[in-house]
This record gives structure tokens, sequence and C-alpha cells, in this order.
């Protein structure tokens, strides 16, 4: 019996963190560039004495979802979204150069310009900083251009070029903070294909019913794994009590 109770265990535990994978995706349902995560089940023998004659399955991280997500009109100025493949380039808490979707970007007080979360968004030559201006466009190729304040709307000037990059997708990894990196470390070089799309926002790739839809399977799931532990249970007392009347 207690081969049983394993399995139902190591089946109940695994479970939960497939759950907590998928909830992390229907969380992220509604963030700006979110990339969902993948995660499958593997099957593993219950080694030790005697025949291997149990098995267990294990959930386990398998990347991430590379498609991209709706391309949502706002109207914008300083909103962008990637056009196709293609990432854009910000500097994380850490220092580290990281790579994002997410192009809901903000001029900071400073004039940083920095992403929704206040990364510092980078250039070609470093971090981005916007001077005072009466109206600022993001251009197709990245270039910011402003107005300067108290100049006529004739008087255009390009203030810097967003960093756009275009790494292998194999190449990538997702840190806790939820920016991607190269895996190998280093940083991915500036990509003049990239092209954005102004005043609009890439949505998330989670597909809603179907992660709804994971979830209540997984649920039912471990409902099923703790019935078993539970008959595992009422098996040993029944076992016990014939022993005893014996």
């Amino acid at each position: 019996m207690d081969r049983l109770v394993y399995v139902a265990m190591a089946g109940a535990k695994e479970t939960l963190r497939a759950q907590a994978a998928n909830n992390h995706n229907l969380a992220n349902a509604s963030t700006t560039g979110f990339r969902a995560d993948l995660s499958a089940f593997q099957t593993q023998d219950v080694v030790g004495s005697g025949f291997p004659s149990r098995a267990y399955a294990t959930s386990a991280g398998t990347g991430w979802d590379s498609t991209s997500g709706a391309m949502e009109a706002t109207g914008g100025d300083l909103d962008v979204a990637i056009k196709g493949q293609g990432w854009l380039a910000v500097q994380g808490a850490d220092g580290t150069e990281g790579y994002t979707r997410a192009g809901n970007l903000h001029v900071e007080t400073s004039g940083m310009l920095t992403t929704a979360s206040g990364l510092p968004v980078l250039g070609d030559s470093g971090p981005i900083s916007v001077p005072p201006h009466a109206s600022i466009t993001i251009g197709g190729d990245g270039s910011l251009s402003v107005v300067p304040l108290g100049q006529e709307a004739k008087t255009v000037s390009t203030v810097g070029r967003l960093k756009l990059v275009n790494p292998p997708a194999e190449a990538l990894s997702r840190g806790p903070d939820g920016l991607f990196r190269l895996a190998a470390g280093g940083e991915a070089p500036s990509d003049a294909s990239v092209h954005v799309v102004s005043g609009a926002l890439e949505s998330s790739n989670v597909n809603i019913a179907v992660t709804m839809t994971t979830m209540i399977e997984l649920s039912r799931n471990y409902d099923l794994q703790v019935k078993a532990m539970h008959t595992a249970e009422e098996d040993s007392a029944a076992s016990a009590k014939l022993l005893q009347s014996s």
C-alpha cells in the first residue's frame, strides 16, 4: 500500500506544480507582451527493491510560447508594438540588458524613457533621455523624434533610437524578473530589420479558454490523486484488521 500512497502523493504534488505554472499564465492574460510558459508531464519509474511495477508523473517546464499576441491599437504616442519577430532592449534592475515585448513606454519627470514598470529603455548608445518637448513620435525603425518645448511644430529633432534586437528564440531564457536574456550571456546586437508599429500594443499570447480548461482538468486530476491516497489508507486499515482477526 505504501507504493500506492507514494504514487498518489507524487501525482498530487506534480499536479500542483503544473497548476501553479498554468495559473501564472492565467494571471498574465492581460499583461502587455507576455509570453506564456509551457509545461508537460513526463513518466518516471518508481525505483527500489523488486520489479519496477509503479510509475508516476512529473511536471517540468518545457520553455515558453514564442508566438506573437494580437496587436491592439491604442493611439498612444509612446505605445509601440514589435512588428513580427524581435524584442525591445531595456536595462534590468540588476543593470544587465534584458528584452521585452511590452511597449507601453513612459517619459519620467527626469526625462528618462522607461517601461511601464520603470525600467530604462535602451538605445544604441545606452538609456534614452528625452528633453522637454511639446510632442513626441516614434518611427517604424524605432527612432524617437520630438518637437522641442517652445519651438514650432515644423522644428523636429531626433533624440535617439530604440535598440531593437532579434536573437533566435532558442537562445533566450526568461529570468525571475520576467525579462528575456541570452542564455549564454552577453548582449544581442541591434537588428535594423526589426520594426515597430506606433500607437499600438501587443497583447499577451495566453489563450484564456485553453488555460481555463487546463485549470479545471488539473483540479480534477488533483482530486483523483487525493482520492487514491484515501483509498490506500482505507485498504491499509482493512488489511490490518484482517491480520488482527486471523
